[in-house]
């Protein structure tokens, strides 16, 4: 694989496209859905296969040695998986590493010259991650995800609050569980009783329309 070939711009340019989608609750709303629904997943695995494989194997890792490689970098590891390895234990193998490159972006200014919905993707990166600190990381993250709404534009401030529900329950099932039940049966996890109970009632964070799209 001659990871030489792949650039960030390759994925910046898909995942963020210059639609001007920022310019309306609406637009903005349908360029969430796509991406949290599953809509990408099609163009991913025929035009990002070999890229997500590269960032998987440590391949792309000089792209974190700048903010938007870094960002891209970020939607290899987080993002891109999901849909290429959709329902298999792949799909979660990168998280650890996705968590600690969005923390590191976060602590060393590289978030901060990026959009709102740039940034966004470091916590959902962060929230994906399980680990025995997945609850205290969700709390370290409240104050900069308050940061990111405060800065959402006019146009998208009724969305914040959406934003907000979202991560405060992301840490609630966290605190309930410590992980991510839904994950038990791709990962051959046994379930608690009480996370079969939640498994059956099937309303996972990561189904609900995305916190952008709230009406």
């Amino acid at each position: 694989m001659n990871s030489v070939r792949f650039e960030p711009a390759e994925v910046l340019d898909f995942w963020f496209p210059d639609t001007g989608h920022e310019s309306s609750r609406e637009t903005h709303g349908a360029f969430w859905e796509e991406r949290m629904q599953g809509g990408m997943d099609a163009a991913i695995i025929e035009r990002f296969a070999d890229l997500t494989l590269a960032a998987a194997t440590g391949l792309l890792d000089h792209w974190s040695e700048t903010p938007r490689g870094r960002l891209a970098l970020l939607i290899a590891l987080d993002q891109f998986p999901r849909s290429l390895w959709r329902d298999t234990p792949a799909a979660y193998a990168q998280d650890i590493k996705a968590a600690r490159l969005a923390l590191e972006g976060i602590g060393n200014g590289d978030f901060d010259g990026l959009t709102t919905w740039e940034q966004a993707f470091f916590i959902i990166a962060i929230g994906h991650c399980e680990g025995p600190d997945h609850l205290e990381r969700m709390q370290r993250m409240d104050a900069v995800v308050e940061g990111i709404v405060g800065r959402m534009a006019p146009q998208l401030a009724p969305m914040g609050e959406g934003f907000l529900r979202q991560h405060d329950r992301v840490k609630g099932i966290i605190e309930r569980f410590g992980r991510h039940p839904h994950r038990n049966p791709i990962l051959g996890r046994p379930s608690t009783p009480d996370e079969e109970a939640y498994i059956a009632e099937g309303d996972f964070p990561h189904l609900r329309r995305p916190a952008a799209a709230d009406g």
